[in-house]
């Protein structure tokens, strides 16, 4: 048996797996990918990308369908699904040329195949052309992904149903979507159904949308998708699934007002992720996974075998993108004999609704559960002037201070250009700043952004620290 040798061997091409294999190829380490379908890793194949890219195709329908508003004199009409796939379709086209262009110019050969160890630091790959190639790695770096999770409720998997992956294909428009789950990914799809044509019912097994949302986030989420036609069932409990997505399907379900059924022509399932550690003989190598599949990692990253270290959704990081374009610089700068870690990584996170809701740092919820005292400032997107220029006046800002010392812990948007808002106060956070340093702070007239000089306007800090400013020097006086 011939063994290639690597310096690094990298099992999946996502985010952060691909920017180490470029960043250590460029370095003139010999380096290999082994990617078994996406070339690129899910992100700009099946998640990130084109779903935000057939998100905006619903928001310009919904543009459309209120034009008469704006002064438009134009008809709403149906929505052509297979324009709106081809458009995504090319796209991704062109992120995948992007990616092997990429790869050529840092010299990171990429293998096309399914990885398996057969002992220690040797994999066997079977290539997706046929044959076999074996590859040994002084370092190997696993960037496995992770895959949607179907319940196990009685008929669901018989029903052949929808996930992010198959939906993001249809060429047609269901005539009544049944999305289960009410996170990320179901209330994505859900809204940008709607706002093509179809009837949309969400039934969600948790007490509110996006479980680990403060109940105001969570209430104002469902006011804006009950505006838009989106029937909402939570707490629901799904009891079986009978027929098949795509003709007619009849689920069973329980709720607070007792037992019923809820028939439509498609069901998409959006219920969480699982690791894709299972049948690659991770054991073999002495590398350890928890209960859920997850694999082993200390805070640098490394697993439990020696020279192997894990990246992203598979190693239990957050499941964004950003989050595993992090663990790469997490690595990458350890491998250059730092010392840089996760722990206390404050990541933030943004959900494409429309408007869109962002978030960083602490809610109220985790606050009150950890005991820790904040002063809460809240004001509604209506006191942003930008917001009626645009007609678009729903949701709110809100902030957690640390009322002594005056710090921003948390920040929650939910408005149009939430996440580039947040961006703002994520740097202010990292720079330790207080929230008067946006309260005071002279921002563009009429922008989004000036939203946070209304919010912050009623923080009122300690005895002890009113008046404290921050020391900010100017690029001209920094030392």
């Amino acid at each position: 048996m011939l063994i290639e040798t690597y310096q690094n061997v990298i099992i999946g091409s996502g985010e952060g797996g691909k920017y180490l294999a470029w960043h250590l190829a460029q370095s003139g380490q010999k380096t290999a990918v082994i990617e078994r379908r996406w070339i690129g890793g899910s992100c700009p194949n099946t998640n990130c990308l084109p779903s935000k890219n057939e998100i905006w195709s619903a928001k310009v329908a919904n543009l459309v369908y209120h034009a008469s508003k704006f002064g438009s004199i134009t008809r709403p009409g149906p929505v052509d699904m297979a324009v709106v796939r081809k458009r995504k379709r090319q796209m991704v086209e062109g992120l995948i040329a992007m990616h092997l262009d990429r790869y050529k110019a840092a010299g990171a050969e990429l293998i096309l195949g399914e990885a398996r160890f057969s002992a220690g630091n040797v994999i066997d790959v079977k290539l997706n052309h046929g044959g076999t190639r074996t590859l040994g790695g002084e370092r190997i770096f696993l960037n496995l992904g992770t895959h949607a999770a179907i319940p196990a409720i009685p008929g669901l998997v018989d029903s052949a149903p929808l996930t992010n992956i198959e939906v993001l294909e249809l060429d047609r428009l269901p005539e009544h979507l049944i999305v289960i789950g009410g996170g990320y990914v179901g209330l994505e799809f859900a809204q940008a159904y709607r706002r093509f044509g179809s009837r949309v019912t969400i039934l969600h097994q948790g007490t509110q949308l996006l479980d680990k949302a403060d109940s105001d986030v969570a209430k104002e989420i469902v006011r804006l998708f009950t505006s838009e036609g989106i029937d909402v069932l939570s707490p629901a409990k799904i009891v079986s699934v009978r027929g098949r997505s795509g003709t007619e399907v009849t689920i069973d379900i329980e709720t607070d007002f007792g037992e019923s059924q809820i028939s439509g022509s498609d069901v998409f399932v959006a219920t969480g992720r699982i690791p894709n550690t299972a049948g690659i003989g991770l054991e073999s190598a002495g590398i350890e996974v928890d209960e859920r599949g997850y694999i082993k990692v200390n805070e640098r990253l490394e697993t439990t075998a020696p020279n192997v270290w894990a990246i992203g959704e598979c190693a239990g990081s957050a499941q964004f993108t950003h989050a595993s374009l992090d663990d790469f610089r997490v690595i990458r700068d350890n491998l250059a004999g730092g010392n840089r870690s996760t722990r206390n990584r404050v990541i933030p996170s943004c959900l494409f609704i429309d408007p869109p809701v962002a978030h960083i740092g602490l809610t109220e919820n985790e606050a009150k559960r950890q005991g820790i005292e904040v002063q809460v400032a809240k004001s509604p997107m209506m006191a942003v002037l930008r917001t009626r220029t645009i007609d678009e006046t729903n949701g709110f800002m809100k902030a957690l201070i640390d009322p002594n010392e005056g710090k921003i812990l948390g920040f929650t948007m939910i408005g149009p250009e939430a996440g580039e808002v947040m961006a703002v106060v994520q740097l202010a956070m990292l720079a330790g700043f207080q929230s008067t340093v946006l309260k005071d702070a002279i921002l563009t007239h009429p922008t989004m952004a000036e939203g946070l000089n209304v919010l912050f306007s009623s923080v009122r800090l300690s005895n002890r620290d009113a008046g404290k400013t921050n020391d900010i020097k100017s690029p001209v006086t920094a030392a």
